[in-house]
Order: C-alpha cells, then structure tokens, then sequence
C-alpha cells in the first residue's frame, strides 16, 4: 500500500476533522494517509517522515536539496498544498528524482472572495471604522463604493478570472494585465486586456494574482505606485515579496492611494515592528485566502487524487517538474 504524508495544518479541532475526513478518503483509493503536523517547521523531522512515505503533502516552508537528496529514495512525489512554489527548488527536485505538484484550482474561489473582500474593505474604511467604534468613538468617515468603478486585475488565471465573474455584480468595467494572457479566456469573459501602465493609472482598485518569479519581484514599488489615482486601493492575496513593503508604507502614509488590503508578506508571519501595522488606511491579514472549510477540503482531496493518479502511473498537468522522470 502506497503511503502518503501530509505535514500541513495545526493541531485545531477543524483540521483534525478534516485530516480524519483525508484518511478516510485516501483509504478508499487503497492509500495510507499519515497527518504529521510540523509547527514549528523542522527540517529534521520532514526528512524523518517523508523517509517512510512514497509521497508528502507540504506547506509554504521552503524545500531544497538538504531535504530531496535525503528522501529521494522513498519519496517521489510531493504536492505543495496551494498553488505558490517560490520556495521549492524545482532543479534540485529534479535532480533526486522527485516530482513537484500543486493542487491548481482548488482554492480560486476562496482567494476570489478574499480579494473582494478587502478591495470593500478598502474601499468603504471597514477598519478604521470599526477600530473607531470599538474604541468608543462615534467617527464617521467617507468611503467610495465599489459600483461602476474600474477594477485592475494584474495575472489573469484562475483566480484573476473567478474574480472578474464576481465583480460582475458590481457593473464594474474589468482591467487585466497578463504577460502571457489566454486572449480567448479575456474575450470571452468580457474583459479588456491592457498593459500594467494602463491598470495602475486607470484603475480605482487593483488586485495582483501574479506568481511570485524574479520578474514579478517588487512589480508594485515606489515607482509604479506614483501612477496610481490618489483614491485608488490596491490588494495583494498572491506574495508579500510582489509589492515592496518599504514603498507601500511610504505610499499609504502620505495618501498618495487611499489603502491597501494585504493578505500576503515579504517574511511571514508580520513582525510586529511593520510600520504597515500603524496605518489606519492598510488591512492587513494572516495569509488566510485560502482558508474557508470548503477550499481547504478541495485542496485535501485534490492532493490525494493527483498523489492516486501518480501511483497508478498516469500523467498530470500538475506537475511542474516534469523532468524529474529523466533522474527518476
């Protein structure tokens, strides 16, 4: 019987629920499933758990050839949970053999509905008035609705275009900027493509759904926020590392855009010295797009079919290392 390791979660009653539910599940399709929650993260303890597992479901911590060379002759397959990879080595998977997936798709409604949600966060000051009225003060401020605005989605893929659907609703006139778009998925949605420039100074709110990648590093800096309207906010529920923090802050502080919702950071979790931390005009939250029980459950399930489809030796459009096999 295959053997699957999954390190992804904490010792909550929500994921022990559906860890049980996973374990039920791959018993099904005659897999074992072994939850090994590792918080803190320990590299000696993933070795040690993924050397008696043929395939390891892993989080966010980064993975690299002090972890594949030591696994390479159990392990095979590891399926990162979520869509990002910036911190797993591809080569050095590669060179151990080692195949690396993702379970694409599996949360694009729940990072849509986040997305959403700060931009009307943003955009109403759900934040300072709440800090306001918690603090006791009766305060009232002045928001802008989201209405027959104009929204800019920078990476136009699964998440970018679930987002645009929702924002439908909103008679909104949809931006999008992709370096590599799929020109019939924009058509037919409905939706202009432009270039970046043409998102940041047209845009009353922005939403980057960009992998991180050396060029996507600091796409949103001091320089390309000087083109935004001063009224303009701007959402980041992709990587922290794609905005430059420095100049965001500087950019919130001085008003030269109205606010940021931040689900996303440079080094996580936020240390509590950010200066993001004293503006009242930022929303900042735990890197929690993602994390709704429905989402959690599709990215569970799709972990453990594309670790069955890999055991029975079919291919996946998931694997983003397909060169692994030459070392396999």
């Amino acid at each position: 019987m295959k053997k699957i390791v999954s390190f992804f979660g904490d010792k909550t009653e929500v994921f022990c629920c559906l860890n049980r539910k996973a374990e039920e599940y791959a018993a099904s399709l005659g897999i074992e499933y072994r939850w090994a929650p590792q918080l803190p993260f320990s590299e000696e303890n993933v070795i040690r758990e993924l050397q008696n597992a043929d395939a390891g479901i892993i989080d966010i911590e980064p993975y690299g050839e002090s972890v594949f060379s030591q696994v390479k002759d159990s392990t095979k397959l590891m399926v990162r949970f979520g869509v990002g990879f910036d911190k797993v080595d591809l080569k050095a998977a590669s060179r151990n053999g080692i195949a690396i997936a993702r379970t694409t798709g599996a949360n694009t409604t729940a990072v849509a509905e986040m997305a959403l949600t700060l931009m009307l966060t943003c955009r109403r000051r759900m934040n300072l008035y709440q800090a306001r009225t918690r603090a006791g003060e009766w305060v009232k401020d002045i928001g802008n609705e989201l209405i027959g605005s104009t929204v800019g989605i920078i990476g136009y893929g699964n998440i970018g275009r679930r987002l645009a659907k929702l924002l439908k609703g909103f008679d909104c006139r949809i931006l999008a900027y992709d370096p590599f778009p799929n020109e019939e998925a924009v058509k037919a949605d409905g939706v202009e493509l432009v270039a970046l420039e043409e998102i940041l100074t047209q845009s009353d709110a922005i939403s980057i759904h960009v992998p991180y990648t050396k060029e996507t590093h600091h796409m949103i800096n001091r320089e390309t926020l000087t083109l935004m309207k001063p009224t303009a906010v701007i959402v980041n529920t992709a990587r922290g590392n794609i905005i430059d923090e420095d100049a965001l802050y500087q950019a919130l502080k001085s008003g030269q855009i109205a606010g940021a919702g931040v689900d996303v950071f440079a080094a996580e979790p936020l240390s509590v010295e950010s200066p993001l931390l004293t503006l009242e005009n930022a929303v900042l939250t735990p890197h929690v797009s993602s994390q709704t029980m429905e989402s959690l459950w599709n990215i569970y399930k799709m972990a453990i079919d594309i670790s069955a489809d890999f055991f029975a030796g079919k291919g996946s459009p998931h694997i983003l290392n397909p060169d692994y096999i030459e070392n396999k």
